[in-house]
């Protein structure tokens, strides 16, 4: 069982063949895909999953916490797994790849920067975008 799928049976919901499908796109997923991906790539293994049904899906599994939802700036909503580690995202603004990185330095200046300003630091995203150097 991929880790979707227990997180689904952890928090009660009910999973069809359809979802069951879905849930492992998504933990295969090497990238940050929109739902249209998910669609393609879900549909390639079962013929019968609708895009409605994908829609539905990632909206649910959203609500439960269970996958995150990122707008790079592209236009489209991206889904990844919600990890039990946290990461930020760099996105390369010529070809739209995003790469994840983690950096304990800017997480500790966030941290410096939220009680400077009178805050706990709860959570946070980070999104950085650029383009290669060498061009």
């Amino acid at each position: 069982m991929h880790r979707l799928e227990q997180l689904c049976a952890e928090k009660g919901l009910r999973m069809t063949d359809q979802r069951r499908v879905i849930a492992r796109v998504l933990s295969e997923a090497a990238d940050h895909p929109d739902v249209e991906e998910l669609y393609r790539r879900a549909s390639a293994v079962d013929p019968h999953i609708s895009i409605a049904t994908v829609y539905r899906t990632v909206r649910l599994f959203e609500e439960a916490g269970i996958i995150a939802r990122h707008d790079f700036r592209d236009g489209r909503s991206r889904y990844e797994e919600a990890g039990e580690t946290h990461h930020d995202h760099l996105i390369d603004m010529k070809t739209g790849q995003v790469v994840e990185f983690v950096d304990e330095e800017i997480e500790r200046l966030q941290k410096a920067i939220a009680a400077r300003l009178g805050y706990r630091l709860v959570d946070h995203r980070l999104e950085l975008y650029g383009v290669p150097a060498d061009d």
